[in-house]
């Protein structure tokens, strides 16, 4: 069997668990072989060993029974960074981007770029605090989750884009353990609701960690305690930015608005015109 059998094969195997059958018989094979995408189409005609065929049905097997190809390679692109990814944390998604691009807008705002402190509660893999590291090299950016293995990984994560010296990593319970005011707090907390979570395909059910996904009964449980403990942690005209269901915009700035009777609360969608993002500005 070569590269190109391999790849046509794979193909024909995953549509039932995939979108993307070609894209993922892809990246499944380009781990199989160690290669990049540029290499591995230059090998089409080469033929794989018989370790090599085994290794790469049994990557296949495993995205067959569900297991996020994410988690079977390793690797997820997020913001145009190669990060690391485990099941201790969430895999990245490309909607939480906006995010970060939203942090950026507000440090592009503050005319003392070299001051502004950055929280990422529920850092998870650290996407967002590598990306908002290496995006605001003057910033100061502090990493929180409740997740010894999730900060673990963050670090490898910081480490690998050369940005561990400029995010601190702290572990406590989002606000709690943070002793300083900061500019911006930006976090992608659990949302789902439970009912929601039971509903998940089984790619994010079973493999994905509860704990970063279960939102409670309405989805708002943790992101309320965010916002109660965030105004002893906001500087002055801070902003705290969390990402949102598509449908609890309106119960969001409802529950900002009982925390923060004075600021200006919106909601920014996503590209598909969904909620996305709950803003703060006090």
């Amino acid at each position: 069997m070569n590269v190109l059998e391999a790849l046509r094969q794979a193909r024909r195997l995953l549509p039932p668990v995939s979108d993307e059958p070609e894209l993922e018989a892809e990246l499944l094979l380009r781990h199989c072989l160690g290669v990049d995408r540029a290499s591995l189409y230059r090998l089409l005609t080469a033929e794989l060993s018989e370790e090599e065929q085994l290794r790469f049905r049994e990557l296949v097997r495993r995205r067959l029974i569900h297991e996020p190809t994410a988690y079977i390679i390793g690797r997820k692109e997020f913001f145009s960074l190669d990060l690391e990814v485990t099941p201790e944390a969430i895999i990245p998604r490309p909607e939480t981007e906006l995010l970060v691009e939203l942090a950026i807008e507000v440090a592009q705002e503050n005319p003392s770029a070299q001051a502004l402190r950055v929280a990422d509660v529920g850092t998870g893999c650290g996407a967002i605090a590598v990306a908002l590291a290496i995006a605001l090299p003057e910033a100061k950016i502090a990493a929180v989750d409740s997740s010894a293995g999730a900060l673990e990984l963050a670090k490898r994560n910081a480490r690998r884009h050369s940005v561990e010296r400029r995010i601190r990593f702290i572990s406590g319970d989002l606000l709690k353990t943070l002793n300083e005011r900061v500019n911006v707090i930006v976090a992608n907390l659990p949302y789902v609701t439970t009912a929601d979570w039971k509903a998940l395909p089984p790619e994010i059910r079973e493999h994905e960690p509860r704990l970063a996904l279960d939102g409670g009964e309405d989805g708002l449980r943790v992101i309320e305690r965010l916002l109660q403990q965030a105004p002893g942690r906001l500087t002055p005209s801070g902003v705290l930015l969390t990402e949102i269901g598509h449908n609890q915009g309106r119960a969001a700035k409802a529950a900002a608005r009982t925390v923060f009777a004075r600021a200006a609360v919106k909601i920014v969608p996503d590209l598909a015109g969904r909620d996305r993002v709950l803003a703060v500005r006090i």
